[in-house]
């Protein structure tokens, strides 16, 4: 059994067991989380597609660890004017691991 799952303005497509990233949950590490925005549900018998999520089905995860990704170099520049800037960015992270798809 599988689920897509919408976390973070994105979409996940999730089995048991699956580890993934999300984007940053307040949430500590070792804690329960649930996702209930389930797009659709996978089975052997077929898919049930939700409008736009499934009645009643729930995804339970576990906080593994929260972080921070590489850093991303953002570089501006404009020949001949001495224009120059220079940023980077670290986006937070989420690490869990799907326990149950409750349907």
């Amino acid at each position: 059994m599988y689920a897509v799952i919408e976390q973070g303005g994105k979409q996940y497509r999730v089995a048991e067991g699956d580890k993934f990233r999300v984007e940053k949950l307040n949430a500590e590490d070792g804690a329960s989380v649930d996702f209930d925005k389930v797009i659709l549900l996978g089975k052997d018998d077929g898919a049930v597609i939700g409008t736009p999520y499934v009645e009643g089905a729930k995804v339970t995860a576990k906080v593994i660890e929260s972080g921070k990704d590489d850093k991303v170099i953002v570089f501006k520049y404009r020949r001949k004017k001495n224009y120059r800037k220079f940023r980077g960015h670290r986006q937070q992270y989420t690490l869990v691991q799907i326990e149950t798809i409750c349907a």
